[in-house]
């Protein structure tokens, strides 16, 4: 009898322990968490889908509101397939991977505006949230409703101009010096700390959703700027797509979360103000680039 008092005595507190674990309610969600409607679908004609050699695939939104006639361009070099058989020939350490015809003689397809408006700001759009301090690059930072990081306001005119600010994974438009403006066929993908000193110098025209390491790890140039200096260095580029002209079952959908709701401007909150165990300074606020834009796989 004294033996079996052990176990009945372990009987009863495995019992009460099932009973508390029954009980006890789920921890509450954050409030910076999103909730179901938070996430909207990215249109498949603002999605284009790069392939690059040995299968890997790299996916860019396109911002349409912020440089209308260089994604016009874009759209319309990807429809021609223009890019096919072209390559990444540029990767410069903590700048950019470059892509596009290297020699610079392929003809554009006969839709293509070959010199663009210098699309580099536009009007100030209504921002959804924003951030605490002032931007180093602009009197104002913050978000749109529909997920893309907008500056705006520059410090040396009283203006009411925005535009998208070079955060990593951003795309941009190469050009040659002024007047010219880029007409979308060379392209960039921040790969480094980002160049904020080129906002407003040239259009930035989407952002890497998905596939940004197979451009960031590629290998750095060894020639000027990054530049490869041999054709076998260069990763060849097999395709480019809008997802809208794939196969259904072909294309990739995405979801961008929406900015416009209380649950967002906690996010932002509390990446202006990371607490502990970790942190133990919180900042107190954060670069435009800091406060990571989230994209889900649908």
């Amino acid at each position: 009898m004294i033996a079996a008092l052990p176990l009945a005595l372990l009987a009863l507190n495995g019992a009460a322990s099932a009973a508390a674990q029954i009980s006890t309610p789920p921890p509450a969600p954050s409030p910076s968490e999103p909730v179901a409607a938070d996430w909207r679908p990215i249109p498949d004609d603002e999605l284009l889908v790069v392939r690059l050699a040995g299968d890997r695939r790299v996916v860019i939104r396109l911002a349409p509101a912020a440089a209308p006639v260089h994604v016009a361009n874009i759209r319309a070099l990807a429809r021609a397939h223009w890019w096919d058989a072209t390559s990444v020939y540029r990767v410069q350490d903590n700048y950019v991977a470059q892509w596009g015809d290297v020699t610079e003689k392929k003809p554009l397809p006969a839709a293509v505006v070959p010199n663009p408006p210098a699309e580099y700001a536009m009007a100030s759009p209504r921002l959804a949230a924003t951030l605490t301090r002032t931007d180093p690059y602009a009197r104002r930072a913050g978000f749109t409703a529909d997920g893309w990081p907008v500056a705006g306001g520059s410090w040396d005119a009283d203006d009411k101009s925005a535009w998208l600010p070079h955060c990593y994974a951003m795309v941009g438009v190469a050009r040659d010096l002024a007047p010219s403006t880029g007409s979308g066929a060379e392209l960039y993908a921040v790969i480094g700390h980002a160049p904020r000193h080129l906002d407003r110098n040239i259009a930035v025209v989407g952002r890497v959703i998905e596939g940004i390491e197979h451009l960031s790890a590629l290998p750095r140039g060894t020639g000027d700027l990054g530049f490869y200096k041999t054709q076998e260095e260069r990763t060849p580029i097999r395709s480019v797509r809008l997802a809208s002209d794939l196969p259904l079952a072909d294309r990739p959908r995405f979801d961008y979360r929406a900015t416009d709701n209380p649950r967002f401007a906690a996010y932002v909150h509390e990446r202006e103000n990371r607490q502990p165990p970790f942190f133990t300074v919180p900042a107190g606020g954060a670069d435009i680039c800091n406060v990571a834009l989230q994209i889900r796989r649908r």
